[in-house]
């Protein structure tokens, strides 16, 4: 018998509780605190730590720099393996943009200072953004 299985007789669990379960986070804390900061809803609405959820429930999680969509499948009260907690939600994120078109972060060299204004031109040139006026 796996643990998420006598959890699924129940009803509902914590939204925190069922992301650090199913391994969409790292910790629990981590959980509450992108439900605090309103990275995640639960069927379009955005949810508080200690909202239920029940199988069936669309959860939306902004995690990591990366949207996640999960359809709760089972419910679990404790943390499972990562074989098991796959089992417990179906995926419907998009899928991660290619490394290549990811935000790419000019760097400069140590001790170079601030940058000028020519500098900051020629960044926002490199980037494809429109000049400000």
């Amino acid at each position: 018998m796996v643990s998420g299985d006598a959890a699924q007789a129940q009803g509902s669990v914590r939204v925190d509780v069922w992301i650090w379960s199913v391994r969409l986070t790292k910790t629990r804390a981590q959980a509450a605190a992108a439900c605090r900061a309103g990275h995640v809803k639960v069927g379009g609405e955005r949810a508080k730590p200690a909202q239920a959820v029940r199988v069936g429930d669309e959860v939306r999680l902004r995690h990591a720099g990366r949207d996640r969509v999960v359809v709760v499948s089972k419910i679990v009260k404790k943390r499972v393996g990562a074989p098991v907690a796959v089992e417990c939600f179906v995926d419907n994120s998009p899928p991660p943009p290619p490394r290549e078109l990811a935000i790419q972060v000019p760097v400069r060299d140590r001790g170079a200072g601030r940058p000028t204004k020519r500098d900051r031109r020629e960044m926002e040139r490199l980037q494809g953004r429109p000049p400000e006026r």
